[in-house]
């Protein structure tokens, strides 16, 4: 019998770069209890170090570090690993800091203070999603680009663009509903796993950033059209 993924999602290996000790130590003890194996890293440079060496399941980053940002890190540790899920943590609410976050590639956010219960729904839908077992090899085409789920990439003759886990997500759902409009919260709850939280502009994000992929023109989409009032919905 196969293990059941809520069995498999706790014992995931979680790296946490916080430089409040504090902080950080209260975070590994509660994944901890959560049967989960947690390493800590206390400012960028270090965290950088160990998502190479340990490579995590997941990544716990704060934002304001005492040697770069949190939107640094996570740039980098995307140009070495593009699927592996960050959860970044903040105490800025402002768009524009949330914008910047996933256009680093961030996946999911918090902002401090946060609740317990909320920080362990958004690592439990980010690890559920990530350790989902594989679906058969897919590609499909939007536009000039071709969408290939099994290397995560858009493909264009020779040009080649990475797609990080919850991009290749979303454009799957869309193109399972292609010319349909999806809405934003079944976007969430279908891609991230859990109910929407009205807060969170995760979904419209992500939106942005497939279009400076996938789009001619961002500023007049031909494939990832906004459907107002409603979400979404993708014309290949």
């Amino acid at each position: 019998m196969k293990p059941q993924l809520k069995a498999a999602a706790q014992m995931a290996t979680i790296l946490i770069v916080e430089d409040e000790l504090e902080m950080a130590r209260g975070l590994r003890d509660l994944l901890e209890f959560e049967s989960h194996r947690v390493m800590l890293a206390e400012d960028g440079a270090s965290g950088l170090r160990l998502s190479r060496s340990l490579e995590p399941d997941l990544i716990v980053l704060d934002l304001m570090l005492p040697d770069m940002d949190g939107y640094e890190v996570c740039r980098q540790v995307r140009s070495q690993n593009s699927r592996v899920p960050i959860l970044m943590l903040t105490a800025r609410g402002q768009e524009h800091d949330v914008i910047r976050g996933f256009e680093a590639g961030v996946d999911d956010y918090v902002t401090k203070p946060f609740s317990v219960a909320q920080l362990l729904a958004r690592i439990k839908a980010l690890l559920r999603r990530s350790q989902a077992p594989a679906a058969d090899t897919q590609k499909f085409q939007i536009g000039s680009w071709w969408v290939d789920c099994d290397t995560f990439s858009l493909r264009c003759g020779q040009e080649q663009t990475p797609l990080t886990y919850y991009e290749v997500e979303i454009l799957k759902l869309l193109h399972h509903h292609q010319n349909q409009p999806v809405s934003r919260d079944t976007i969430f709850q279908k891609v991230w796993g859990m109910a929407a939280d009205p807060t969170n502009r995760a979904v419209d994000n992500f939106i942005a950033k497939l279009r400076k992929k996938i789009e001619a023109d961002q500023k007049n989409p031909q494939h990832l059209i906004t459907v107002y009032g409603m979400g979404y919905k993708l014309i290949p």
